[in-house]
């Protein structure tokens, strides 16, 4: 498991009965989550001091509760990153703070090249990996079936300064742009994807994960180009082992490459504890230098 262990204005606080106690920057939030099936609280008196409590209804979705005042919008910073964050519906804040081992490794991967990288995002939401892979360098394609999503990765970049990198905004279906962008002969030398269990495209195209994620990732090879630097998917489908998109990767990624292809678990630290909370799968392809 890679653990997101670098964070200062981000931690978890406790975890305990199916919900997780977290600070973000000055606030503090409780919201659920499924893997928390433990009843012990480790540190009782911290639960007092939350601002919000999210709260699932039976019949799906929820609600937050308010319990202290709170800005409706505010901002957190990781290293030289920083993000807008608002309570939204179904739990989320605009951001997965695991996701910066992700962030890191583009990062690394990105200045490593000392050439121009070209990334194309998908499913790529408020762009925590658009702003980080625009923060290294690269030139991105920021792709998502949501306007909501695209303006707030608009926010993110202008928050973190990097307004006037060389970022491409696309509100569409995924695999319709990328069907277009074969036919164009457009090429990318990093792929990022982190595609829903099931969702809509701009269109009211269904997105179903175990039938539409080896057609997509089929699609991307014809975009990759000749000298690619990495692939990368996330997931937090319920059920899907990162063996499963490693395998897939296998698969997928034609054997002229010289390539490396490793999995594994995304991870949260409880701070003042050795409880790790796991949150999410990935897959990674990096590529050699010389590319094939």
């Amino acid at each position: 498991m890679e653990i997101a262990s670098k964070w200062k204005d981000y931690e978890i606080l406790d975890m305990a009965n199916g919900e997780k106690l977290e600070r973000w920057n000055q606030v503090i939030l409780v919201r659920p989550d499924p893997q928390i099936i433990w009843k012990q609280k480790s540190f009782p008196e911290k639960w007092k001091n939350s601002n919000a409590r999210y709260h699932r209804s039976s019949t799906g979705g929820g609600n937050w509760e308010y319990q202290k005042k709170m800005p409706e919008v505010w901002q957190l910073k990781y290293k030289e990153l920083t993000f807008q964050i608002k309570p939204m519906g179904f739990k989320h804040t605009g951001l997965f703070p695991e996701q910066a081992v992700n962030w890191d490794w583009m990062i690394s991967k990105i200045k490593e090249a000392k050439r121009p990288i070209k990334v194309l995002n998908l499913f790529a939401y408020t762009g925590g990996a658009t702003v980080a892979c625009s923060y290294a360098g690269a030139s991105v394609c920021h792709v998502d079936s949501s306007k909501g999503m695209v303006a707030w990765a608009k926010e993110n970049m202008l928050a973190s300064g990097l307004q006037n990198r060389p970022v491409r905004y696309i509100v569409d279906d995924v695999i319709k742009f990328v069907n277009r962008e074969i036919r164009r002969e457009n090429q990318y030398d990093a792929i990022i994807m982190d595609p829903p269990s099931y969702g809509r495209g701009a269109g009211g195209e269904v997105w179903k994960f175990e039938e539409n994620l080896p057609e997509l990732i089929e699609l991307c090879m014809k975009v990759l180009s000749d000298k690619p630097l990495f692939f990368l998917i996330n997931s937090y489908t319920t059920g899907i082992s990162s063996q499963v998109l490693e395998n897939m990767l296998n698969l997928m990624i034609p054997k002229k490459y010289d390539r490396k292809i490793t999995s594994g678990e995304l991870g949260l630290p409880m701070t003042n504890s050795s409880l790790v909370l796991p949150c999410g799968i990935f897959a990674r392809c990096e590529f050699s230098p010389l590319g094939t």
